[in-house]
């Protein structure tokens, strides 16, 4: 069976890397695309469920921003089982900074050049919120297109999205990006911040062996 994932906001593959996936399914990344100007989230959704064959069983993972992508897209195309990793199951999760850009509507007004790692100092910092303390962790993001990053910032701060039943969600116990509590998820990593993929991954490649059955 294959397994397709997709990455974090502005991150490629390189922290998932060190995942280990159990052998008998085949792991198939989808790159994140380029939105297109003014395009819908709905239209987008479509577009990076593209390339899943619905031939045949499969299942669904997603890191952050790519756990919120792979509940949309598997509306679209039903999964055996989706699992989210350091990302939320409904609105009702949002921390209280996302429900401040959702209710101040900042993101939508925010300039595009604002997101030039060239122009943006702060970027660094953006990135830094994710794992202050660790030294790689600009090495993660990778996709740093400028309209891409203000339209997914957008779409996380407007996401409305009731609870599926398929959906397993694993979480890290010092995530800020999105705290544990407000959530209840179905595994806690501990000392896990929200890059915890990639600095935690023996203890996440054992429950992905375990749930991916």
């Amino acid at each position: 069976m294959k397994i397709y994932v997709i990455s974090g906001l502005g991150a490629d593959f390189k922290v998932l890397e060190r995942l280990q996936f159990p052998k008998e399914h085949e792991v198939v990344f989808i790159d994140w695309l380029i939105p297109e100007n003014d395009e819908s989230f709905s239209s987008y959704v479509e577009r990076m469920g593209d390339k899943i064959d619905t031939s045949e069983p499969f299942y669904l993972l997603g890191y952050s921003f790519g756990g919120i992508m792979v509940q949309e897209i598997n509306i679209l195309k039903a999964a055996e089982k989706v699992v989210i990793l350091g990302s939320i199951k409904s609105d009702k999760e949002k921390s209280r900074l996302i429900k401040m850009g959702e209710l101040t509507k900042i993101p939508k007004y925010l300039p595009v050049n604002l997101f030039n790692p060239k122009t943006l100092e702060t970027y660094s910092v953006f990135r830094n919120f994710f794992d202050p303390k660790n030294p790689k962790v600009n090495q993660y993001f990778r996709v740093t297109d400028p309209y891409y990053l203000k339209w997914s910032i957008q779409r996380i701060s407007e996401w409305k999205f009731e609870q599926k039943s398929n959906i397993i969600q694993i979480m890290g116990d010092r995530d800020i990006v999105f705290p544990l509590k407000n959530s209840k998820p179905d595994y806690v990593i501990k000392g896990g911040t929200h890059l915890f993929p990639a600095t935690k991954y023996k203890e996440v490649s054992l429950l992905l062996n375990k749930i991916f059955i």
